[in-house]
């Protein structure tokens, strides 16, 4: 078991996500980060899609009732084990009475935690993934309690030996296909999304990114149609908002652009003020 002694920011346990259900409403939900979480489960050996520990700008405090190992990945969070730095990216032994803790961001928004055989969450729809009204809980609380299974058997590191992105937590190219109503944008229009540099507003969470700067548009709205994380709307007033994972599954606005699932990753990573320049990908 895994006490919460601060939750910090916004921590939630997350998996790839909740998939079949949009047709009802339901979000896809899942980490924002799949990269970073996939990472975290390879390098211990997991399945891909055992539930997580996602954080967000500020890590959380967690006690060990159980011996166990754990990797971090993602932001740099200066993690701590018994107050002394820990590595990213790495294996890490965990005993009983042990706590993981954070310090100052370094780089990133969102980190992510792993446990030797997941996170032992209840499944809602076919995923553990905590979003209000789905789950139990939408965050993780003080005082809360993580089950996982024990595990003191020496780890086996063939799993250890994975490349990590360097640039993951630092570029700034957000890779984007042509959205459906993206032909309705004039030549002018279509020119400013790909010249311009952009940043992130203060408005930006699990649920969608807006954008500081704006654009002229006078493109009507259109019928309430599909949308997915990564869909990039443009709202009346010329600003644009970028769908994350927890998002609405169908939009009124037109859709101009569509980020590619690793611009997805790399855009979970940014937070208010950073800088992202779209480049279109042409298949």
């Amino acid at each position: 078991m895994v006490k919460v002694l601060n939750p910090g920011f916004y921590s939630s346990i997350q998996d790839m996500g909740r998939i079949g259900y949009q047709n009802y409403g339901v979000p896809c939900s899942g980490v924002m980060d799949t990269y970073s979480a996939l990472l975290a489960n390879m390098l211990i050996g997991n399945n891909q899609d055992a539930p997580v520990l996602e954080m967000t700008m500020t890590g959380a405090s967690l006690q060990f009732y159980t011996d166990t190992y754990i990797v971090i990945c993602g932001a740099n969070m200066s993690p701590r084990l018994n107050e002394s730095p820990v590595l990213n990216n790495t294996v890490i032994k965990v005993n009983v009475g042990d706590i993981i803790s954070f310090g100052k961001l370094k780089a990133g928004f969102r980190c992510y935690l792993s446990v030797l055989k997941g996170f032992k969450s209840d499944s809602v729809l076919g995923s553990c993934s905590m979003y209000s009204g789905i789950s139990k809980q939408a965050v993780l609380l003080k005082h809360d309690e993580l089950q996982i299974e024990s595990s003191s058997v020496l780890f086996d590191n063939k799993h250890a030996a994975i490349k990590v992105k360097e640039n993951h937590l630092t570029s700034r190219i957000i890779e984007v296909f042509k959205g459906p109503e993206f032909d309705l944008l004039s030549k002018t229009q279509q020119g400013l999304l790909f010249s311009k540099v952009f940043s992130i507003s203060k408005d930006n969470n699990r649920m969608a990114y807006q954008l500081n700067e704006c654009m002229d548009n006078t493109l009507p709205s259109i019928i309430t149609s599909g949308v997915l994380p990564g869909t990039i709307q443009l709202t009346p007033s010329g600003r644009l908002i970028i769908l994350m994972r927890d998002c609405q599954t169908t939009g009124g606005y037109p859709r101009v652009l569509q980020l590619k699932e690793s611009s997805i990753n790399v855009l979970s990573q940014k937070f208010t003020n950073d800088s992202i320049k779209f480049v279109l990908n042409t298949y």
